[in-house]
């Protein structure tokens, strides 16, 4: 499946356009994968040497794989990404199917893209593969970020003062199996309201963060 999306950089009308695709993994080449790897390792490096680490030997995720990706391109790569997950969560003490949100990165020199354009391509997609909501955890200094672009557009929720676990991507002899992070859970009402959301403190990914 593939659709494209052409917009401007968020207030600057003379920036190049970006196009989106959406591209399900098994569409991937590995020239697809190498051009992504150095992305996301430019993109992730000046968050921190070990996030851009993993992205080494031309692997494209950085913990659980993709099933489909929003990649916005421009006349000089890739500009843009997010990632997509369908999975069962567990919210307090229900199992919920869910379209995971991940791996959104902007190419630095495109800094302030807009995060919105890539969940509006995104949206099509989740209500195409069924699930109830589209889910995801934000970094505390996203947060207002977040709500400007996504909440008052109501096109998402944040949930603060949840503890999500999720396993290591990798097992570690020196470390437990699995981590529990404070965190700020971002909420995408698709077939069901958000006051349809389970209620509950701890969300168990049942598996690596994407």
């Amino acid at each position: 499946m593939n659709v494209a999306v052409s917009t401007n950089r968020e207030g600057v009308s003379m920036r190049p356009k970006v196009q989106w695709r959406v591209r399900w993994e098994s569409e991937l080449c590995v020239a697809d994968h190498v051009e992504l790897s150095e992305f996301f390792r430019k993109s992730y490096g000046p968050t921190g040497a070990f996030n851009a680490q993993r992205f080494q030997d031309n692997r494209s995720w950085a913990g659980a794989r993709p099933e489909v990706r929003a990649i916005g391109y421009d006349a000089c790569g890739v500009a843009a990404h997010i990632g997509l997950l369908r999975r069962f969560i567990k919210v307090g003490e229900v199992d919920l199917l869910v379209g995971e949100l991940g791996l959104y990165a902007v190419r630095p020199d495109l800094e302030g893209l807009g995060i919105s354009h890539s969940m509006r391509v995104m949206y099509p997609v989740l209500h195409g593969l069924g699930v109830a909501f589209g889910f995801g955890t934000v970094r505390p200094a996203l947060e207002n970020h977040i709500a400007r672009l996504l909440g008052r557009q109501g096109l998402a929720t944040i949930i603060p003062g949840i503890r999500v676990r999720s396993t290591h991507p990798e097992v570690y002899l020196d470390l437990s199996t699995s981590r529990l992070d404070e965190a700020l859970v971002l909420v995408l009402p698709i077939r069901r309201s958000i006051s349809e959301w389970p209620t509950g403190t701890i969300i168990d990914r049942n598996g690596p963060e994407l």
